[in-house]
């Protein structure tokens, strides 16, 4: 038992599953240090402590606003983007009048399970918008829901879906939200951080972000509230966030999120460039090595460049895929971390490929993947199928 839990502790893994979370980067450590050490105090206290953490708390809020090309008065922290996806629906509806919620069946749980708790505890009306066979959204039919809806309309889709990486065309969703005057909430938290986004050129108005999904901290996230709306909070007490969220601020989380967004838009280029190359090495490495394998979405077309999700053939040893790989310390899922527990398998891939014969593995990447990382894993792979 020892040698087996020593052996456990000391194996090297590989991690790939990096739309799960990221690893921290260093540098973002070092700036949030200081905050829980030295400068701890509340943003709220009017001494010195405190007016030192306020500070650091609304330079932060500038260098977001500023790497997203908002106005800072349109930045407000919250714990990640659950919480973000919350408030914006709630308040779509609350306080912008939306009676009639346009959707799909890809969304993250976040805004999923919102939504239709919406509708089947207050009544709001939920229509789901059409997916072509890649599983992107059908603009078509979005027109065909916003047009023939007799109430205010909330469109809720994500920019790039978690599981299988479609891109949504923001801009032109956008242009049909404000065609029919209907409000538009993005989740953008798998492409905050990953892509250059320019809010002030983006018809939306509500964004999302998370902070580890770029290097960044764990329990700290961003709201982002065109300012031509105007909204109450969900979370009721103090004044904090300009009366917008109550609650102590996550200080060294707010730093440390500001820190990885600046590094993350820094490295952009180089970054996205070679991720993109390891993604598609290993669709090609795949292809020519494991007889039979498809892929969900649409990998080589509109896709997130960090997003690979692998459909195996179906056999009584591919579906131990996961278990094996996870013996073998490569660390992959079968769908979102936030549903991991469920056995009903993955409701993206449900939605959008009916066939049962296939083994569906999500495979995301960061910039600290390498190809011997990606050979490595294929060997496994093969062994496991």
């Amino acid at each position: 038992m020892y040698e087996l839990q020593s052996y456990s502790r000391f194996m090297e893994r590989i991690y790939f599953d990096n739309a799960a979370t990221t690893a921290m980067d260093p540098i973002v450590l070092e700036a949030m240090m200081p905050y829980f050490t030295d400068k701890f105090g509340n943003p709220s206290s009017i001494y010195s402590y405190g007016r030192e953490s306020k500070m650091a708390i609304e330079q932060a809020r500038k260098s977001v606003a500023k790497l997203l090309n908002a106005n800072p008065g349109e930045i407000f922290f919250t714990s990640g983007g659950t919480e973000s996806s919350n408030t914006a629906i709630t308040a779509a509806v609350y306080d912008l009048g939306c009676k009639h919620i346009i959707s799909s069946r890809i969304e993250h749980h976040a805004t999923l399970h919102t939504v239709e708790l919406w509708n089947h505890r207050h009544g709001i009306k939920l229509s789901f918008v059409k997916l072509d066979e890649k599983g992107h959204v059908d603009l078509e039919d979005l027109r065909r829901l916003l047009e023939t809806s007799e109430e205010r309309c909330l469109v809720s889709l994500m920019h790039a879906n978690n599981e299988i990486g479609n891109l949504l065309p923001i801009d032109a969703v956008g242009n049909l939200c404000k065609e029919f005057d209907a409000i538009f909430h993005c989740d953008t938290v798998q492409t905050v951080g990953h892509y250059p986004i320019s809010l002030r050129d983006t018809p939306v108005h509500f964004i999302t972000g998370a902070g580890h999904k770029f290097h960044g901290p764990k329990g700290v996230g961003i709201l982002y509230v065109n300012e031509n709306v105007t909204i109450k909070p969900l979370l009721n007490g103090g004044g904090q966030e300009r009366n917008m969220r109550a609650g102590t601020e996550n200080l060294y989380g707010i730093v440390g999120f500001a820190r990885a967004l600046e590094l993350a838009m820094e490295r952009y280029a180089e970054d996205s460039q070679y991720i993109e190359e390891l993604k598609q090495y290993m669709a090609q490495q795949l292809q020519q090595q494991v007889p039979g394998v498809r892929f969900n979405g649409d990998y080589k077309g509109r896709s997130l460049y960090t997003v690979l999700n692998v459909a195996f053939p179906k056999s009584e040893k591919s579906e131990m895929i996961l278990f094996n790989l996870d013996m073998a310390g490569i660390c992959v899922s079968g769908g979102s971390a936030c549903s991991s527990g469920a056995n009903a398998g993955s409701h993206v891939i449900n939605a959008i490929n009916s066939d049962p014969n296939v083994v569906p593995v999500r495979f995301s990447f960061s910039r600290h993947n390498t190809r011997a990382e990606v050979d490595a894993v294929i060997e496994k792979v093969k062994e496991s199928i």
